[in-house]
């Protein structure tokens, strides 16, 4: 954490500071821009170093300037230059990616391009590579005078994008092809920007073609996923017409089966693309922030950097943008088929169910007439021992001249009182039953 604040005097105006307001304030500075001094010669390398590669990376460099004596790398950093004698190297951290970027030292008459940038890139084996390499770039810039090249005599002619800045200081080249050694290379000439500006255009344009190649990243990705997206739609036209002409309950689970599977293979592939689609529009942005900083004219009627991006990238870039809005279109479309699918099959499951419950019904009015029946023969078979041991005392008291009344008659005017005293009983004992149950 940072050290406190002190606004106004005293004890009491020291505030705490949020614990990355240190960090915030610095991203601003984080990587600025540097004078050059022309003519220099300029290697840019970037490298692939998502995941744990950042870190060893980091390490490597802070080994490296401990070793020659060089300032060193303070924890957090993301930029950071050194100077190797007359070679300057900056070095700047992304969230997925590391640059090196040398400047060379280079005779004011040296000729464009030469010597071979590979013969010049040795600085960068005093470091392991951090990671797979994504971009090469060696530019030039140099002053303009009569014996400047003409940027036409050095690219591609059919691929030449060529531009000058918004005041017409400078004028930057290149066909955005590599050479035989893998550099795509960039020509500047100055004509009249100081140090600070010459920097600040040779960064920007760095960046842009930086970016450039890190936006198309996205169409691989693309391209892979095509051909499933393409699978997946023809798939769920035909299911979808299925759907129409299933009867049974067997058909229409197996479709909603299919579906599942349909809705997991897209939900997996736009989960593994939504960062690489996601980065390569936040780098095409800025690849277009870029190049509107820099303001862009038209030099003797060559397509600008502007133009030619908008002829070779957007297209790739409208690629990745419609894959990813059919991946969120074909997800959409399978969730609703799906749910019209269940909602079938719960309909079709009801059926057996009320069947079911119909059974159940019957089965319950049966054990109540059962019950009812056995309730009945119960009363009759108690009333008949009642009776019996009824009869044994009638003849017990009319013997002992107790009662005067016949045995017989005294009996058979008991049997009613006994059978409905039975019955109320037995019927008082199962309400209670039921009323207990409920």
């Amino acid at each position: 954490m940072s050290a406190e604040v002190s606004i106004g005097d005293g004890e009491a105006a020291r505030l705490s500071p949020h614990p990355l307001r240190t960090a915030i304030l610095g991203e601003l500075h984080a990587r600025p821009f540097t004078a050059l001094t022309v003519p220099v010669r300029i290697l840019h390398f970037a490298f692939d170093t998502a995941g744990a590669r950042a870190q060893a990376d980091r390490t490597a460099l802070a080994a490296l300037c401990s070793a020659r004596g060089l300032p060193a790398l303070s924890p957090g950093e993301k930029h950071h230059r050194v100077a190797f004698g007359t070679t300057v190297l900056r070095w700047e951290q992304h969230s997925e990616f590391t640059t090196y970027t040398w400047e060379l030292p280079s005779p004011a008459d040296t000729i464009p391009f030469h010597p071979a940038a590979a013969a010049l890139a040795s600085p960068m084996q005093m470091v392991p590579q951090p990671g797979p390499l994504l971009v090469a770039i060696d530019m030039h810039v140099l002053a303009d005078g009569p014996t400047t090249r003409a940027p036409e005599r050095l690219f591609d002619r059919t691929s030449l994008a060529l531009a000058e800045n918004s005041d017409g200081s400078a004028i930057y080249a290149t066909d955005f092809q590599p050479d035989p050694s893998g550099f795509v290379h960039i020509l500047v000439i100055d004509r009249s920007l100081d140090p600070d500006r010459a920097g600040a255009l040779a960064q920007r344009v760095i960046e842009i073609e930086t970016y450039r190649t890190l936006a198309l990243l996205g169409l691989p990705e693309a391209q892979r996923l095509a051909p499933s997206i393409s699978a997946v739609e023809q798939r769920l036209a035909e299911v979808t017409d299925e759907m129409r002409k299933a009867g049974d309950l067997a058909d229409n689970r197996h479709l909603l089966d299919e579906l599942t599977a349909l809705a997991a293979e897209i939900e997996a592939g736009a989960a593994a693309s939504v960062f690489r689609f996601g980065a390569s529009r936040a780098y095409e942005e800025i690849v277009q922030q870029r190049l509107t900083t820099i303001g862009e004219r038209k030099v003797d009627g060559l397509p600008t950097w502007s133009s030619f991006l908008a002829r070779r990238m957007a297209p790739a870039m409208r690629t990745c943008v419609t894959l990813e809005a059919r991946q969120a279109s074909l997800s959409l479309k399978l969730s609703r088929a799906a749910n019209l699918l269940r909602t079938r099959v719960d309909v079709e499951l009801e059926q057996p169910n009320q069947e079911l419950l119909k059974s159940m019904n019957a089965r319950t009015r049966m054990q109540l007439r059962l019950q009812t029946t056995v309730e009945g023969l119960s009363v009759a078979a108690i009333t008949y021992y009642v009776i019996s041991l009824f009869g044994y005392v009638a003849k017990a008291a009319s013997e002992s001249g107790m009662i005067a009344i016949e045995p017989v008659y005294l009996t058979a005017a008991f049997i009613p009182v006994a059978a409905l005293a039975i019955w109320a009983t037995v019927r008082r004992i199962r309400h209670k039953h039921i009323g207990s149950d409920d």
